[in-house]
């Protein structure tokens, strides 16, 4: 029986037969041998490490779990996440309440610092004109007391002059009466009288 004739009769059983499948046709010998051609000339690669093929699987299923812890997050990570947030905004918020109080605290020491300086200020002013008045009326004093010492010693000197001028008069006064009385005595004498007083009142 040739070839040809073979396929004939197998699609007649076929035809005849529906129950059972079509048969696989077999390829013609050509392309068989063609087909083995091939395989031989493709380089026959190296069986793969089963190490290699191992990690490459532990990777892909790690890989796969993270992808998937990523995209369904649990409860507690989600309250988790709200808490450390939570935390984040009250450190902030604290932070920010801190870097206020700092800043009025600075504010007001330096508004007390300028308030103190200007009254201390004032108050350096006010002692150094008080002082050069002070001075002012010492020197006052100083000349108006020199001038009423001299003004006493004047006095005094006038009083003295004036005590001089007396008691150069009761000298004078004196030896006038002196002069006056040996003037009579000589008269008495001459004359050979006695004077009617022998005593003179004081």
């Amino acid at each position: 029986m040739t070839e040809e004739e073979q396929p004939n009769k197998l699609d007649s059983e076929t035809a005849s037969d529906p129950s059972q499948p079509a048969p696989t046709p077999m390829p013609p010998p050509e392309a068989t041998k063609d087909v083995t051609q091939e395989k031989s000339a493709i380089p026959q690669l190296p069986p793969p490490d089963k190490k290699h093929i191992d990690e490459s699987i532990s990777l892909a299923i790690v890989e796969k779990t993270k992808e998937g812890e990523e995209e369904k997050p649990s409860d507690g990570s989600s309250v988790n996440r709200d808490a450390v947030l939570e935390r984040v905004a009250t450190v902030k918020r604290m932070s920010l309440i801190k870097a206020w109080e700092e800043s009025e605290k600075s504010r007001a020491e330096n508004k007390t610092q300028k308030k103190l300086s200007s009254i201390s200020s004032w108050e350096n002013s006010k002692i150094a004109a008080t002082e050069a008045e002070l001075k002012k009326i010492h020197q006052q004093l100083e000349k108006k007391k020199a001038e009423y010492a001299e003004k006493l010693r004047n006095k005094i000197a006038a009083i003295h002059r004036e005590a001089e001028e007396k008691k150069a008069f009761i000298e004078a006064k004196k030896e006038e009466d002196i002069l006056k009385a040996e003037e009579t005595a000589a008269k008495y004498r001459a004359t050979g009288t006695a004077p009617k007083k022998i005593f003179g009142c004081f």
